[in-house]
């Protein structure tokens, strides 16, 4: 696994409550595509909702998204 810049982590990482700016989705083009779609693209803040079980469920925009935890191992984030 690819080292990860200082002061970034994974979304999987984020805490409830914590928002975040998504900076990239590693792995795929068919997964960064997909997560595009869900409108998690890069500089986009993310509001971690609930982080305790599997999927994640994210506050993106006006629309919350649940999201499987393997799939946020892929997403690098900043906090904000």
């Amino acid at each position: 696994m690819r080292q990860r810049p200082s002061g970034t982590m994974l979304l999987s990482m984020v805490g409830p409550g914590e928002c975040v700016r998504l900076l990239e989705v590693r792995g795929n083009t068919q997964r960064s595509r997909r997560l595009a779609e869900l409108g998690l693209t890069p500089g986009v803040e993310v509001r971690m909702v609930q982080n305790a079980s599997d999927p994640l469920l994210l506050a993106v925009r006006d629309t919350r998204l649940a999201l499987g935890r393997n799939l946020a191992h892929t997403v690098l984030v900043e906090p904000l």
